[in-house]
């Protein structure tokens, strides 16, 4: 009997404190070899060993690799809501390498031997039941816990910091009730062939078997993890007692026959550990290669709680085994994928890839479910909110991040779609070197480097697009192709623009600018007569040298307090007179309320996000528009639209420049006359649409990185009818299916003509 399991092998190394650097060394040891799993017995009423915790934390910080386990927790010694805590933050500081294993061990006599009363062995399996309760609990992702058991309670605990991974919770246990707890809760069951022998070991499995199913569980959701000793001989003298060969031989049925996952090898003799690694576990995984049809590298087995959450239309079972990780809403990785940086989601499914090859698989699979939502995701951020949906498919393209630099002569870099804007400015720093990219470090540039990228470097290097050199990207029916000015060059102009109805970009070649520490001004001033600073400052801009761009930000009025204006500006130049020079025209529009100006590297300037969970809520409500000239008509209609308080953020962005040099049919980013970029974030649709009507004459364009009104009136604002005609026969010969539709949609023609 097979659970499927993936064949893994680990060490149990003894925590002696007599010679606390052995267990360390044999732990790195252990990792060097090749193991999956390195554990130690947690037995802290024992003098001569080290307190595990203590010596698991140690270990993971001179390891990189291996995962990290007790081997096992004696619970009744330990309060579950400190450990559940413990796990969880070692497997955060660890990168996700901690399992959790507990058990009762030498329950009474352990608990007395340090001073403390002892429960008879029936209360000791209901006490540890509790405690997988409340570690399950703490470690889940929902708000405060409160539990009320017999042995252990919790009143509105706080839960534990979010982990990379859904850590499992094993048991190591022989008797009957606990191997029914196993199946019941348990992920892993740890046993010592020592102790249990091999007909224990099937025994064991059958209780906890009938227990899981019994619970409306899979059997196999629970690994088998057995802990086996033995002595290497040139003769062969018994059971795990002689060549390597007959190593294999013995462990090969209880892998097979009994379903055993994880075989961890009881030894601090470091060349038992090596000659294990070296001879046994690869015959070993050879062996069970050919003795099963899932081999040595086992099947992804559902727990019973993951299917049970499973949306309706989704071939759940045909996802792609090549993807790197498929996420459904039961699994742990959910809560940290679903939802955008402003938007909340609630998908069916994200499919994660980290190469071409793994976006085409994903292609094929969205493509069998054609009445779902396909989303794309770089780094989840747009402003749009079209990185998330509900019920229907994210691809998911995050993993794919790398910077690396082709070319030192020309400039010239590759770039990952979910690599972040800050990432990029920090890898280019070192060589005195920048990228025009918005101005949040946050974002991904897999979205912005595909619709233009209004930056702080703009008005003197151009859009992100400009920069362009080169993309390999994913067509709608799986094909991977270059293009570029000589390779594919009508895909290449459409992909600077309106790239997100084309495909998906799986790397951007730029040629990036020398650019030296800037300056970067943050000021407040007075704007209680919005219009007239509003008018001021366009004129300010529209005069300004190009090595100055600035963006404002405006909020709705205040009670008792003038209306504020927050300037961000960057001059690119290191040179203190020029900075003051570009910025003294600002801050003499209106009088200055604060101000903080500092020279330093740009890098340091896109160093403004953190690697948080995306927990957006809801659905943005924006409109934007492009503007040539701030008109006296333009400033007066922004004042009375801010002042009906319906507007939380209302932004204005400096364009013109290098930006205006590029001729209007060069990319599919039309609107190169424009000299601003104006968005407004609402709290209601109907409400911000209404009054965007007041707004709304001024305009010539729209930039879609920022509107999210999805009506396909805003696709005749967003792009002039020469350049939409183009689009359209380009989506005809690339996208004929419509493949890329969520987003805003340029409709093939089957789709056009149709009633």
């Amino acid at each position: 009997m097979t659970y499927a399991h993936r064949l893994e092998f680990g060490t149990f190394l003894a925590p002696d404190s007599r010679t606390p650097e052995d267990p360390v060394e044999l732990a790195r040891l252990s990792e060097q070899l090749g193991y999956d799993l390195v554990t130690f017995p947690d037995r802290p009423h024992l003098p001569e060993h080290l307190d595990t915790w203590t010596l698991l934390s140690w270990v993971a910080g001179v390891t990189d690799r291996i995962r990290l386990a007790a081997n096992v927790h004696s619970v009744p010694l330990r309060s579950p809501s400190v450990l559940a805590r413990s796990a969880a933050s070692l497997d955060l500081l660890s990168g996700g390498r901690v399992e959790h294993a507990d058990g009762a061990g030498a329950h009474r006599e352990a608990v007395e031997a340090m001073g403390g009363d002892g429960l008879p062995p029936a209360q000791a399996v209901d006490a540890l039941s509790e405690a997988v309760d409340v570690v399950r609990a703490l470690n889940g992702v929902a708000g405060a816990v409160t539990y009320s058991g017999e042995h252990h309670r919790l009143s509105a605990a706080q839960p534990t910091v979010p982990t990379p991974h859904e850590i499992p919770i094993w048991i190591g246990a022989a008797g009957p009730r606990m191997l029914r707890l196993i199946g019941e809760k348990a992920d892993g069951w740890s046993a010592t062939l020592a102790a249990v022998g091999v007909d224990g070991l099937a025994a064991g499995n059958r209780t906890i078997d009938a227990a899981a199913r019994a619970a409306g569980r899979d059997p196999r959701e629970i690994r088998r993890l057995l802990n086996v000793s033995g002595r290497f001989a040139a003769q062969r003298a018994g059971f795990l007692d002689g060549p390597a060969a007959d190593w294999v031989s013995d462990l090969l049925p209880l892998a097979v026959d009994h379903g055993v996952g994880t075989f961890v090898l009881m030894s601090d003799d470091p060349a038992t550990l090596t000659r294990f690694a070296h001879e046994v576990i690869p015959a070993l995984r050879a062996a069970v290669d050919r003795a099963v049809p899932h081999g040595a590298a086992g099947l992804r087995v559902r727990p019973a709680a993951v299917l049970a959450r499973r949306r309706d239309g989704i071939d759940y079972d045909a996802a792609p085994a090549s993807l790197a990780e498929v996420v459904e809403p039961g699994d742990r990785a959910y809560h940290r994928l679903r939802s955008g940086y402003l938007r909340g989601g609630s998908p069916g499914i994200v499919l994660r890839a980290s190469d071409a090859a793994q976006v085409a698989d994903a292609l094929a699979f969205a493509r069998a479910h054609p009445d779902l939502d396909l989303s794309i995701r770089s780094a989840g951020h747009g402003v749009s909110g079209r990185s998330t949906n509900d019920g229907g498919i994210v691809v998911d393209v995050s993993l794919m991040n790398t910077v690396k630099v082709l070319d030192e002569e020309t400039r010239r870099i590759r770039v990952g779609p979910g690599a972040r804007w800050m990432e990029v400015a920090a890898a280019l720093h070192p060589h005195g070197w920048a990228l025009s990219s918005g101005d949040y470090g946050g974002v991904g540039v897999g979205g912005l480097a595909t619709a233009g990228g209004i930056g702080y470097l703009a008005r003197e290097h151009g859009l992100t697009i400009d920069h362009l050199r080169a993309v390999d990207m994913v067509l709608a029916d799986g094909r991977i192709v270059r293009a570029s000015d000589t390779e594919n060059p009508d895909l290449f102009w459409a992909v600077r623009g309106a790239g997100a109805n084309f495909g998906i970009v799986t790397s951007f070649e730029f040629e990036v600018d020398e650019v030296g520490d800037v300056g970067f001004a943050q000021l407040a001033l007075d704007a209680s007569d919005t219009a007239g600073f509003l008018l001021d400052w366009g004129q300010v801009m529209e005069s300004a040298p190009r090595d100055l761009t600035s963006f404002i930000i405006l909020g709705p009025p205040r009670r008792g307090r003038p209306a504020v204006a927050q300037v961000m500006a960057v001059v690119d130049s290191d040179d203190p007179d020029t900075v003051l020079a570009r910025l003294t025209p600002i801050a003499g529009i209106a009088p200055l309320l604060q101000q903080q100006v500092r020279i330093t590297p740009y890098a340091v300037v896109m160093a403004n996000a953190d690697d948080g969970v995306h927990r957006g809520r809801g659905e943005p409500v924006t409109r934007s528009g492009l503007l040539r000239r701030i008109t006296p008509a333009f400033a007066e209609a922004a004042e009375r639209f801010l002042a009906t308080g319906a507007v939380h953020f209302f932004q204005i962005r400096s364009l013109g420049g290098a930006i205006s040099d590029v001729d209007a049919d060069a990319t599919a980013y039309a609107h190169r006359d424009a000299n601003f970029q104006v968005v407004a974030f609402g709290a209601r649709r109907d409400l911000l649409d209404t009054l965007w009507e007041d707004l709304y004459p001024h305009f010539e364009g729209l930039y879609l990185s920022f509107e999210s009104d999805p009506r396909p009136a805003r696709l005749l604002d967003a792009f002039p009818p020469r350049t939409l005609a183009r689009l359209r026969g380009l989506k005809d010969e690339y996208d004929p299916g419509n493949t890329f539709r969520d987003n805003f949609n340029i409709t093939p023609a089957l789709e056009r003509s149709a009633p």
